[in-house]
């Protein structure tokens, strides 16, 4: 250990100079010298102990860790693994004794035989010690009489304080009028925004600000630098900081003299005796430099909140206490009264919306059954035979109606109807098909009619009551059926929302439970597992596509289900896999919706998905919906259930107990566009009061995103004037993809060419790929919208007649197209393996993560 001869030393140097401190403080607290013996007696404990602390504290300090186990272990110790804090410990302990220094042997020498020194060092110790004694006396001196200073000003501004504001407000008056007069008006920028030119708009008109404040947010014109988090910034400079200092400045000379005109004699003598100069305007500024920040702080923020009208006014009137005093009075009397009147208007508005909002609002969404004589529930799990058993009573009625949560479902069941011997008569927002002689009519749910009467009415899907956006429509079928008898199917969830909305109607409560059961596999599914009957599930047109493609390419024969496929399209690739033409099946979510197909088992190549806002984790009810298609009586007796990973977690949610629903959506009606239309025309003031609208309790408000986003596109155009709210509603709330901007562009043309009354823009026909053909597809089904909102049913024909074309080519494109797909990088375009976890290959990943390694390093 090199170093610590060079520690024992600085130890032992810093031991003696603590004694002689030590030793000084006794001396010069003594009037009278002491012996030697006598300060041995008293400091003994003292002189024998510091040696020990000052050698430990900086042996432990200096020396490293390393040679301190180095040390210990040369003792004997074992230092692996050992706490830092245990060996600090167990190094002082064997340092402690380590070549002790004699403190008292060394003091001795000093000045045990050397009275003349002891008597050198007390004259020195008494001598510094009154010195400090006599210091420390004027320093309280100088307390006392700054605290009798502080302490009187403070009663000076107190009793002057009324007048002080007088004069500030005065000041600020006049130089407000001189402001207005001579200064120039800028449009306002953000101040920071330097790069901007600054363009004149004018000069300044009092009429334009009811406060202070407002007029203190205006530009001056000028660039000044200003403190944010303690760092200086340039901006362009506001009002605001140049009447803060002209406030700041005013303060600080008036109180100054005001001060020097007020303190008593005493203090400006007790002053000059403490400091040894007399007490000057620059003394008292330094004296009063907390005060004055505190009162100008209150008189500025006091100053924002005057009138301006007062402040023009007042600058015409001379200086006067006494007038000034009487005049604030009044104008601190008037203001009271406006806000008050402000105030009472504001609450009047806010009652009078209140009551507004109730009529518009409020009863429209309070639950009431209506009309039905009787309900009949269909609760259960997916696949049990619950819409079965409801269609069953709705084909032997005399007249019925199907509601769909999808057109597919419409079309599947206008077929069954109509092959069974029922004629069936179809209508949705896309297509209308009448069947000679049909009583019965299949639609999707938005279609229902509240005044057409059926004597059998069947909902389907009765959970997607909740649903944000498309929820009120079942919410309005389910209370509003005008019917003999309504069948309404749902999930377990449902019940006790279907029970509470129809209250005291009569129920006949059918519930069902699978006669199949359900097995999840324990082991992790692989590509190489894929059986006949197989339906893997993900959640993207894309990944549908990929998968199927390697299916196919891998021998497998591929039916494929996903949302952006026509409903025609839909059905022949699911008759395919019925018929045996295809052994596997690929789908998204949409095969978990009113789709019976013999699954042997299905698959879930994904764990989660993106729900139009962030990517999340399936639901409970969710994975039920999907795996209860799993299973075929007759036919595959047992559903079996797979999952790529977290086998466990996953089967927990499947074998979870289903969370009741609680609240429904609601969206607007013709019952209240009809009531707004007493308060206003327009659509935006209808968005601002929907938003105010607070949904009554079990409820939510659907957030009409999509119509309010179309709405801006056209807000204050001709389209906006020239039709009614609620014409102009309806085509906002046509059922299309408005995510697509092709399909946005072609409904905006359409709206212009119906207020012009020209012939509607025929949808744009694109058939160079699958992507171009569905897009087609869902242009025509836009254009088909429009023919039948219009009544033109005749042109309408020909163009279902092309989409029913399209449909084929997709049908066909999805046989061809997809046989030489693959797995690309997003990035680069490299072909990727289809076990490749991500999106972009590994050298992209790489060069990404160095480009952000090296942008931090900067």
């Amino acid at each position: 250990m090199n170093q610590l001869e060079q520690i024992y030393n600085n130890a032992e140097e810093h031991t003696k100079i603590k004694i002689l401190e030590d030793a000084d403080r006794y001396l010069g607290g003594q009037e009278s010298m002491p012996s030697y013996k006598e300060y041995l007696s008293e400091r003994f404990h003292y002189i024998d102990q510091i040696w020990v602390n000052v050698w430990l504290n900086k042996i432990t300090a200096k020396i490293s860790k390393q040679e301190k186990k180095k040390y210990l272990s040369e003792k004997g110790y074992d230092t692996e693994n050992v706490d830092r804090k245990i060996i600090n410990h167990l190094f002082r302990t064997e340092m402690r004794d380590y070549q002790p220094f004699n403190s008292s042997d060394w003091l001795n020498e000093l000045f045990e035989s050397n009275n003349e020194a002891w008597a050198e060092r007390y004259e020195k110790a008494r001598a510094y010690y009154l010195q400090k004694a006599e210091e420390e006396q004027l320093q309280r001196r100088k307390y006392r009489i700054r605290e009798n200073i502080e302490k009187n000003i403070e009663e000076i501004i107190e009793q002057d304080y009324s007048l002080l504001y007088l004069h500030v407000r005065h000041m600020a008056s006049k130089q407000l009028v001189s402001d207005f007069k001579n200064k120039t008006r800028y449009q306002k920028v953000d101040t920071f925004a330097l790069e901007e030119k600054l363009e004149e708009t004018g000069s300044f008109n009092a009429e334009d600000y009811t406060v202070m404040g407002e007029f203190f947010e205006e530009l001056t014109g000028n660039i000044h630098k200003a403190l944010y988090w303690g760092k200086g910034y340039f901006e362009y400079e506001t009002y605001y900081y140049v009447y803060k200092n002209h406030i700041s400045g005013f303060l600080s000379d008036t109180l100054q003299t005001l001060i020097l005109q007020n303190l008593p004699q005493h203090l400006f003598e007790g002053y000059e005796d403490a400091y040894d100069k007399p007490l000057t305007g620059k003394s008292v500024k330094k004296l009063i430099s907390h005060t004055l920040q505190n009162l100008y702080e209150s008189f500025f923020e006091t100053i924002q909140e005057e009138y301006v009208e007062d402040l023009v006014k007042l600058a015409d009137i001379p200086f006067d206490p006494e007038a000034h005093q009487e005049q604030l009075e009044k104008d601190i009397e008037d203001r009271e009264r406006k806000i008050a009147e402000e105030l009472a208007e504001q609450q009047r508005k806010k009652e009078e919306e209140e009551r507004m909002l109730e009529y518009i609002f409020g009863q429209e969404y309070s639950p009431s059954v209506e009309r039905a004589k009787k309900y009949v529930l269909h609760i259960g799990e997916t696949n049990t035979g619950k819409t079965h058993h409801a269609l069953e009573g709705m084909k032997s009625a005399n007249s019925g109606m199907y509601l769909a949560p999808l057109r597919l479902l419409a079309l599947e069941v206008y077929d069954k109807l109509n092959r069974d011997g029922v004629p069936c008569s179809l209508k949705t927002g896309e297509e209308e098909k009448t069947v000679a002689g049909s009583q019965h009519l299949s639609s999707t749910v938005e279609m229902f009619y509240e005044k057409d009467f059926y004597e059998v009415i069947v909902i389907d899907e009765s959970q997607m009551i909740t649903d944000k956006d498309r929820g009120f429509s079942w919410y309005k079928a389910i209370t509003k059926a005008n019917a003999n008898e309504v069948h309404i199917i749902g999930s377990r969830s449902a019940k006790s929302m279907m029970l509470q909305l129809l209250g005291e109607a009569d129920i006949e409560l059918n519930e069902y439970s699978r006669d199949i059961p359900l097995e999840v596999e324990a082991k992790e599914f692989k590509f190489s597992h894929v059986r006949k009957g197989d339906a893997l599930i993900c959640f993207s047109r894309k990944r549908v596509l990929e998968t199927a493609s390697r299916l196919q390419q891998e021998g497998h024969s591929v039916s494929m289900i996903y949302g952006a496929m026509p409903p025609e399209t839909r059905k022949k690739q699911v008759q395919r896999f019925i018929n045996g033409e295809t052994s596997v099946i690929v789908s998204t979510d949409a095969i978990g919706m009113g789709l019976n197909l013999p699954i042997r088992r299905i698959v879930f190549l994904e764990n989660d998905k993106f729900d139009g806002t962030k990517r999340r984790t399936l639901t409970s009810q969710e994975v039920k919906q999907i795996a209860g298609r799993a299973g075929r009586k007759g036919l595959y007796n047992i559903g079996k259930v797979a999952f790529t990973k977290d086998i466990k977690r996953m089967k927990a949610l499947l074998e979870m107990e289903d969370a009741p629903v609680h609240s429904f959506a609601i969206a607007p009606t013709n019952t209240v566009f009809e009531r707004f239309q007493r308060y206003y025309r327009d659509l935006g003031s209808f968005f601002e009061l929907w938003d105010k609208f607070e949904s009554p309790r079990g409820t939510k408000k659907a957030a009409l995103t999509e119509e309010r986003d179309l709405y801006e596109r056209i807000r204050g155009s001709e389209i906006e004037a020239k039709l009614g709210l609620m014409d102009l509603y309806g085509f906002l709330h046509l059922p299309f993809s408005k995510k697509e901007a092709d399909l946005v562009r072609q409904w905006e043309e359409t709206m212009y060419a119906i207020i012009d009354g020209e012939e509607l823009p025929e949808p744009r026909i694109k058939n160079r790929n699958l992507e171009e053909l569905e897009l087609t597809y869902k242009a025509i089904g836009l254009h088909l919208l429009f023919l039948y909102r219009l009544e033109q049913r005749t042109e309408a024909l020909y163009w279902e007649r092309l989409r029913e074309e399209i449909s084929d080519h997709v049908h066909e494109r999805l046989k061809t197209d997809i046989k030489e797909l693959s797995r690309k990088c997003r990035k680069c375009g490299k072909k990727l393996p289809w076990e490749h976890e991500y999106q972009i290959c590994d050298e992209c990943h790489s060069s990404r993560s160095r480009r952000r390694y090296n942008y931090y390093r900067r």
